[in-house]
């Protein structure tokens, strides 16, 4: 018996792992993440499987599915949105499940970040703009970020931003943002990304609260920040450079 902790992906069902459906097709026990995660994944549970919502539950009567499903020896698909490494609280229950003696693995979904960046056909680092993406959130009403991690301080590295669960905390994101990148620093409010009901919001630093506003986005929103969102006059990257040599395409003798 052994407990799957599946990334499922941003929303859309076809963005799962081959790996991570597989293993819903064959679990007689899936627990998923309420709205997060696309009911066609879960629907790909087998017949006459055990399927939880979550979502009302607290860690321990989560736990106590997994424990039962145990006892039975009945292995379990546990359903994450997006990439579980991120913002998936898994390692609360790995530690329980440690506990337990119960055995886990762990299977990578692709995150929202990403999922935004390919909808929005864009690179989140340029040749010469930002070499660095920084995927953080701030505190609303989850856990108090460590000190060091204030907003502020990472808008110091001038980095392209994720910001995640934020869109409520929009104003003290952009007070925060404004003396390091500037007014006209381009902003993406990603709304559902990879849903039906997918939407964005662009703007600059100077006008997205208002654009946001608007938009009605109170939840399930990524904010994505730098200039990398509006690349004008970038280089080309040494990757493909024509005097570029490296281990497989090396120096050509004319």
């Amino acid at each position: 018996m052994t407990v799957h902790f599946i990334g499922a992906g941003p929303g859309a069902p076809d963005l799962i792992t081959v790996r991570g459906l597989r293993l819903v097709e064959r679990c007689p026990v899936c627990l998923y993440a309420g709205s997060l995660v696309p009911q066609a994944i879960v629907a790909a549970a087998p017949p006459g499987a055990h399927v939880v919502n979550t979502a009302p539950l607290h860690l321990d009567e989560i736990v106590a599915e997994i424990a039962a499903a145990h006892a039975a020896g009945h292995d379990v698909a546990r359903l994450h949105s997006g990439d579980p490494s991120i913002y998936g609280a898994i390692a609360e229950q790995m530690r329980r499940l440690d506990v337990l003696s119960i055995p886990y693995d762990v299977v990578p979904g692709v995150p929202a970040f990403a999922a935004a960046a390919a909808a929005l056909k864009t690179e989140l680092t340029l040749p010469g703009i930002a070499q660095t993406v920084i995927l953080t959130r701030t505190a609303v009403r989850a856990s108090a970020m460590p000190p060091g991690e204030e907003l502020s301080r990472l808008a110091a590295s001038h980095a392209t931003l994720a910001i995640h669960l934020s869109v409520n905390n929009l104003a003290p994101v952009v007070a925060d943002l404004l003396p390091h990148y500037g007014a006209g620093c381009p902003v993406v409010v990603a709304h559902r990304v990879s849903w039906p009901d997918e939407a964005f919001v662009t703007g600059t630093l100077a006008d997205i609260r208002v654009r946001v506003k608007e938009a009605g986005f109170t939840r399930t929103a990524l904010i994505l920040v730098g200039p990398v969102l509006a690349p004008d006059g970038f280089a080309d990257s040494r990757l493909y450079a024509a005097d570029h040599t490296h281990v497989l395409r090396p120096a050509r003798r004319d």
